[in-house]
């Protein structure tokens, strides 16, 4: 077990375009405070170039911090890497080596693994990703043993695969730090706030209900002055509600759900991404491109074959 006299920094690294369930999964771990978990972790996201990051959801998240956050951290979570094929800034590069170098552990979650074995880090050892991406992986680094299974700690370095894994991957980063018994607060934690959240996903019953009704209409030509009246309330107070309770405009949570829509139907479905800007709202297959390579950083086609996650149950 490890011994820390000050708390341990753990410092999330994230990139355009940043996946959001891999970095949320660092910050249920490390970074949320918990009235009944004593804390024991600093949480922090860097980047590159500090500023707006787009993130897979189609939203944008402020980071104030850049690489210089590397140099007092104990641990480096690398949340996802897309595209995967994209190449490791050698700014980027140069900090996770002389992080690793210092002492600090660089973990990976899912398709972070592609950017962590950019550094060298990973040859000659075992490491793994998400199913559907082991044998890229071992294509693109055939010095690296990938395996699958759930994660890989070699206590300096750590892999996980996808979906879930990475809540593992962390909880065992936890349990070697400060023990089995914190770890199992923590996850007793996630678990109870878990069973309360079930019952108001989105921050409210409101929200949750205009959601199911715009996602069965993302082929209309909604407005938001449609959305206003659904809830039975005024455009600016629905701006209001929205900036507070789901952190973006009106205008920006409805560009979310045709987004997330055209990402399920391009990993689902064989539809042209003619049919599939139509079904979700963006009218033609130009305006679909627009807004994908904006958000993403990627075409719709590429995302077809590049971004293809299955859900794994181990």
């Amino acid at each position: 077990m490890r011994h820390f006299l000050a708390m341990h920094r753990v410092v999330a690294l994230a990139q355009p375009i940043q996946p959001t369930f891999e970095l949320d999964c660092a910050f249920e771990i490390f970074g949320l405070p918990r009235p009944d978990v004593p804390q024991r972790y600093d949480f922090t996201i860097c980047t590159e170039n500090p500023g707006p990051i787009p993130t897979s959801a189609g939203y944008t998240i402020h980071v104030e911090r850049g690489l210089e956050a590397l140099d007092s951290a104990d641990t480096v979570i690398i949340p996802g890497w897309i595209p995967v094929t994209a190449p490791l800034p050698s700014r980027i590069k140069t900090s996770l080596i002389d992080a690793h170098a210092r002492g600090a552990r660089i973990a990976s979650i899912c398709s972070g693994v592609f950017a962590l074995a950019q550094t060298g880090l990973l040859d000659g050892r075992t490491a793994t990703t998400h199913p559907s991406r082991i044998d890229e992986l071992h294509r693109a680094f055939p010095s690296i043993d990938v395996v699958e299974t759930r994660y890989v700690d070699h206590s300096d370095v750590a892999t996980s695969a996808g979906a879930t894994t990475g809540i593992d991957l962390c909880l065992c980063l936890v349990a070697a730090d400060f023990g089995e018994e914190h770890a199992g607060l923590i996850a007793e934690s996630m678990a109870a706030s878990r069973s309360v959240a079930d019952k108001h996903r989105s921050g409210t019953i409101e929200f949750d209900e205009l959601t199911e009704w715009v996602d069965s209409r993302l082929g209309d030509r909604l407005t938001i002055s449609d959305l206003a009246v659904r809830l039975n309330t005024s455009p600016r107070t629905l701006a209001r509600r929205c900036t507070l309770e789901l952190g973006m405009s009106p205008g920006q949570w409805l560009i979310s759900r045709r987004l997330s829509a055209a990402q399920t139907l391009l990993r689902d479905t064989d539809l042209t991404v003619e049919t599939i800007a139509h079904r979700a709202g963006f009218g033609s297959a130009v305006n679909l491109r627009r807004r994908f390579r904006h958000h993403f950083g990627v075409s719709p086609n590429d995302y077809r074959k590049q971004a293809h996650f299955d859900v794994v149950k181990f």
